[in-house]
């Protein structure tokens, strides 16, 4: 990707392997609720934003019991899991080719802010990222808004900048704020959904530096 001098990262299911532990979480919920469990190719294929359209089509049913409680409850069980989580295998060098090659690289996330900073921090690769950037709720709303503000403050031009993810919502945020983008099917959506965006999509971290 030429004249691209910045690397936007989203964390969770693109840097951060959280995947199993989502899926691990979410059918805790569902099981207490008498729903049938997901399996990892169920998941990829319904994981969406909002993460309430997620919920609803999982089996929730928000008529008889609110959204913000199954989130919470949902949050808490996954702040237990999150410790036995790591990164992606290729996150380090990936990471490490970035900066050697004088990359700028942030992270905005959908995770709430000081989770995140605190996730990152746990794993030992703060130090590659510029800033660390999250929401102020457990929500996942506002990430656009939440980029969109990151470039202003830090002065980057939106054309030498490509954000990194691993969900169909990721490639919106890009194009919302005008920056490139680069999705890794290894995440939380499938690879078919995500060609369908007509954005270059890889299987793993691994091949991410062939594109720069």
């Amino acid at each position: 990707m030429n004249g691209v001098n910045t690397i936007i990262w989203d964390w969770n299911g693109t840097l951060l392997n959280d995947v199993d532990i989502c899926v691990d979480s979410i059918n805790i919920l569902l099981k207490e609720r008498g729903h049938n469990k997901l399996n990892i190719r169920t998941y990829k294929s319904i994981f969406t934003f909002p993460v309430k359209d997620y919920y609803t089509k999982a089996g929730f049913d928000f008529e008889t019991e609110p959204f913000d409680e199954i989130a919470i409850k949902f949050i808490d069980i996954y702040k237990e899991k999150i410790k036995t989580s790591g990164l992606f295998q290729d996150a380090g060098t990936v990471l490490r080719y970035f900066r050697d090659k004088k990359y700028r690289q942030l992270i905005v996330s959908a995770m709430q802010n000081e989770f995140l900073q605190t996730t990152v921090s746990e794993r030992g690769i703060a130090g590659y990222f510029e800033r660390i950037s999250g929401l102020d709720n457990h929500y996942a709303a506002g990430k656009t808004d939440n980029a969109m503000k990151l470039l202003k403050e830090l002065d980057i031009s939106p054309d030498e900048a490509c954000f990194i993810g691993d969900t169909i919502h990721d490639y919106e945020v890009a194009r919302e704020i005008g920056t490139r983008c680069l999705l890794v099917a290894s995440g939380h959506q499938s690879y078919e959904r995500l060609k369908k965006t007509g954005c270059p999509v890889v299987h793993s971290l691994g091949e991410v530096n062939g594109f720069f």
